[in-house]
């Protein structure tokens, strides 16, 4: 067994977060120690080449969070997971892989469960080691993250902070159209709110930006479909906004709505990214505002970043209904709590009451 320790770095009296690297190739193991301990925030405690040597080393370093490739011998990620989550309950773990329909799968796999977080690195080590937005979307994962542990800490002895709330809810009947948009933490949260729903999914449209990669959007799609026995799909352009329907935003690609001869129709683009982010939330929610207006219902779920606000603020002031996942519940308290500081949720709820709340607006039962 080889275990590669790293010296701490955390200067006396401050805490930092503990990570530990877990790929079979050392050139990746160097780097991300070596981006992680440049950011400034992170103590890479140690580093295995594969799951086995991860799981026997847990106890010693007792890391935050762990970077778990998929892909290892002896040992993959995939078994490794389930072990580490027993031996250290609540430690969060990100599992890595290339970017391929089966490690898709087996990524999506891994969130249900219990990994926090995924990310795609380059093919090659010659391209992880030359690539800005690997580095990039490897330290705000971690960021984000490591913020997230910081404030449930600190929420333990903290009374619950109070958002305003926009005036009064909507008095309209019931919402149209259902649009969804998450991002850390989403898959699962977006698949609870769909399960709750029941049969009361077929009543309308419903949109979903989750931020992904093209590969994953397609696999969370196929996935959805099985378990909701609906039709769930990535959209064509133009095709028709009608209900029974769930669409996913394509990965790569804006998921916007335009108004058509009988109804509204999906409306993909290729625009820069908006908040970092293609798809994004925002684009959704603003094309949302100018064609159904009061006829929407938003939900902001849990995930890094603050897309999705201005998307909201344009959707209350037509008189649409926003509801955020509460800090407590949310993996990363980003997205939705933006929503709410800003004053735009007219509730701020746990995720296990969003799926009830949402099915009481579409029946009227709660109108």
């Amino acid at each position: 067994m080889s275990i590669d320790p790293v010296a701490s770095t955390a200067p006396p009296g401050r805490s930092r977060t503990r990570v530990m690297v877990v790929d079979d190739s050392v050139v990746i193991r160097g780097l991300i120690a070596r981006w992680l301990t440049e950011a400034g925030q992170f103590d890479v405690v140690t580093t295995a080449a594969n799951g086995r040597i991860a799981v026997d080393a847990l106890d010693r370093f007792k890391p935050d969070i762990v970077l778990l490739d998929l892909e290892m011998p002896e040992m993959d990620g995939v078994a490794a997971l389930p072990l580490l989550l027993k031996r250290q309950p609540g430690i969060k773990v990100i599992v890595i892989s290339t970017l391929t329909q089966r490690n898709a799968e087996i990524s999506l796999k891994c969130l249900s469960l219990g990994a926090v977080d995924y990310l795609a690195k380059p093919e090659s080590n010659r391209q992880a080691s030359t690539s800005e937005d690997f580095r990039c979307d490897l330290v705000e994962k971690l960021k984000a993250h490591a913020g997230s542990r910081a404030r449930s800490a600190d929420a333990v002895s903290a009374p619950a902070a109070t958002y305003l709330r926009p005036a009064a809810k909507p008095a309209h009947s019931r919402p149209q159209y259902l649009l969804i948009g998450a991002s850390t933490g989403g898959p699962r949260a977006i698949e609870e709110v769909l399960t709750s729903l029941g049969p009361v999914a077929q009543r309308v449209p419903i949109l979903i930006v989750q931020h992904m990669p093209a590969m994953f959007t397609a696999v969370f799609a196929d996935h959805l479909r099985a378990l909701l026995g609906m039709r769930v799909c990535e959209p064509r352009d133009g095709e028709g906004v009608l209900p029974g329907n769930i669409f996913v935003a394509p990965g790569g690609r804006h998921m916007g709505i335009s108004s058509g001869p009988a109804h509204p129709v999906i409306r993909l683009d290729d625009r820069p990214p908006v908040n970092f982010c293609r798809p994004a939330v925002d684009v959704l929610f603003r094309d949302a505002a100018t064609v159904l207006g009061p006829a929407a219902l938003a939900v902001v779920l849990t995930g890094m970043g603050s897309d999705g606000t201005q998307g909201a603020r344009a959707l209350v002031a037509t008189g649409a209904m926003v509801l955020a996942q509460d800090e407590a519940t949310s993996t990363v308290w980003g997205m939705p709590g933006g929503v709410a500081k800003a004053g735009l949720a007219h509730d701020i709820l746990p995720l296990e009451a969003i799926g009830p709340a949402v099915k009481g607006y579409i029946t009227g039962s709660t109108l």
